[in-house]
């Protein structure tokens, strides 16, 4: 591979997951307010529990990076409140990172085009390993989530 290859390689995933989270974290809160087809929980999740249970994501949600705060967004590391308020901000953020991640994802294609076969194996690989546990880990922090409002509100009847 020439060396212009090697760095369209090296520097093109850190643009790409740059310049997309960037575009998603101007597009407004209300865009995220509601659950889509692409956000929206799966019988076989099982409420999350699948996460829990089989990915054991407890053990390696807290080593992922979270970005957004690098570009001026809301931090999804820890959930320092528990008002009615900052948990539905919490859920909003948590769509926008899980679409983010799902757009990013599919730029893996992109490195097909000036990439041989092994390559473009080896990219498809870094965007799977890159992205899909962050879209794990959101998916699972929503569905928590909206457990505690679901207890906290039945508490209140």
């Amino acid at each position: 591979m020439s060396i212009l290859v090697w760095i369209a390689n090296i520097f093109g995933w850190p643009i790409i997951h740059i310049a997309i989270s960037y575009v998603f974290l101007q597009l407004p809160a209300e865009n995220f307010e509601h659950d889509n087809w692409i956000t929206a929980s799966r019988k076989w999740e099982h409420d999350g529990r699948i996460y829990k249970d089989w990915f054991r994501i407890r053990k390696w949600k807290q080593m992922l990076p979270d970005g957004a705060p690098w570009l001026g967004g809301f931090s999804k590391k820890q959930l320092p409140a528990r008002d009615p308020g900052y948990l539905m901000q919490f859920l909003i953020e948590t769509r926008r990172a899980e679409v983010a991640h799902w757009c990013m994802l599919a730029c893996f294609p992109i490195f097909f085009l000036w990439n041989p076969p092994w390559a473009c194996c080896v990219m498809c690989a870094y965007a799977v390993a890159a992205n899909l546990p962050c879209i794990v880990a959101q998916r699972y922090n929503r569905m928590a989530i909206k457990r505690l409002v679901i207890n906290r509100n039945r508490s209140l009847e």
